[in-house]
């Protein structure tokens, strides 16, 4: 029999280990912008809810504690400016990577089905739809696809890597055509709340979806606006058919949120103090990155939102790469996420303020 991991890529992130040594060797230190991983610390708050719910003996419940759920519907017409969310609309899930890669899989997708997603796209949109022995094809525009077949379609705003946002009315023009056909969307909107010269906007918003959720699911991450990485927290919003179905399926599965990370989900969903601290955080670090990389050469494009600066210097995203390295500043090679990206780097704010002063002296 024919293993598990031999349909899948091989894992990028290995590939990037000798230009890590190199950078590691920098006097000064490594500056590491190739990952995105949080490095500030989790808000008082949360973690305090956390530890309060740390006596959790029993199972959790995949649908998630009531309080949640109010959390999460009152969250999704808050921020996301949706109407008349009840719990039937909403799922918590463990992270958002785990379902971006089972999600085909539990969909029922299989051979001769396709799973759509961006031609420059986070990488494991390919892995769910490989997992689940699915076709998959990439878009620059998803109306101009072949509807035959097409099951689902990842739509990605604010985009990673190139921070890319989609506007209201071109979210409405792919949700009418994805309904025409009856294509299932799921609108990966993990850095939603990080827009810098742009305002994303949800696909539940009443000016995408008209008021109905029929086809449509968002799915969201605590992780960077919270740094609740290690926490695992994440979620779904959207058609309650759809999020049903998934429910069952999960709890066959055994894919429930830790009680713990429950609570201090509810935490981080009813405090919008944390989020604006941590935004100016990374404006400071954007704004310093920015400019130090315009002036080292680096030409920038989209990057209107999101956690990423999608650079370049007209020159194979390796040779860029190994550039930086000598800086002792590590980053992303765009061929990461799609042949396009192969001119291109993709630089994390994920840094701390004195390692993102350290990349910027080095640059200048």
């Amino acid at each position: 029999m024919s293993a598990v991991s031999d349909r899948l890529p091989v894992f990028p992130w290995d590939k990037l280990e000798p230009f890590k040594a190199t950078a590691a060797a920098h006097p000064g230190g490594i500056v590491d912008l190739s990952v995105g991983t949080p490095v500030d610390p989790v808000p008082e708050l949360i973690q305090k809810a956390l530890v309060a719910a740390a006596d959790s003996p029993g199972y959790p419940t995949v649908w998630g504690t009531p309080e949640l759920r109010d959390a999460l519907t009152g969250w999704v017409e808050r921020r996301l400016g949706a109407r008349d969310i009840t719990h039937q609309h909403v799922l918590p899930i463990v992270g958002s990577k785990e379902l971006v890669a089972w999600l085909p899989t539990q969909l029922g997708l299989g051979p001769g089905d396709k799973v759509a997603y961006p031609r420059l796209a986070y990488p494991t949109y390919e892995v769910g739809a490989r997992l689940a022995r699915a076709d998959h094809v990439v878009y620059d525009d998803p109306t101009e696809l072949d509807p035959t077949d097409l099951k689902l379609l990842w739509l990605n705003s604010p985009s990673n890597p190139t921070g890319r946002v989609l506007s209201a009315p071109e979210l409405a023009r792919i949700v009418a055509w994805a309904r025409e056909h009856d294509i299932l969307v799921f609108s990966d909107e993990c850095y939603l709340e990080l827009g810098w010269e742009a305002d994303p906007v949800s696909v539940l918003h009443p000016d995408v979806c008209g008021g109905s959720y029929e086809g449509i699911v968002s799915v969201h991450s605590l992780s960077k606006r919270s740094n609740l990485a290690g926490y695992r927290a994440a979620f779904l919003a959207g058609d309650p058919a759809v999020l049903g179905d998934l429910l069952q399926i999960r709890k066959h599965g055994g894919m429930m949120t830790s009680a713990p990370t429950q609570a201090a989900m509810v935490a981080a969903l009813g405090d919008d103090v944390h989020v604006r601290e941590q935004r100016e955080r990374y404006a400071a670090r954007r704004t310093a990155l920015r400019e130090a990389l315009l002036r080292h050469g680096f030409r920038i494009e989209h990057s209107e939102a999101s956690l990423y600066l999608w650079a370049t210097r007209g020159e194979s995203c390796w040779d860029t790469v190994a550039h930086l390295a000598e800086l002792g500043i590590l980053v992303a090679p765009g061929d990461f996420y799609g042949e396009a990206g192969e001119n291109f780097v993709r630089v994390a704010l994920t840094a701390t303020d004195e390692r993102v002063a350290a990349a910027v002296e080095r640059l200048g």
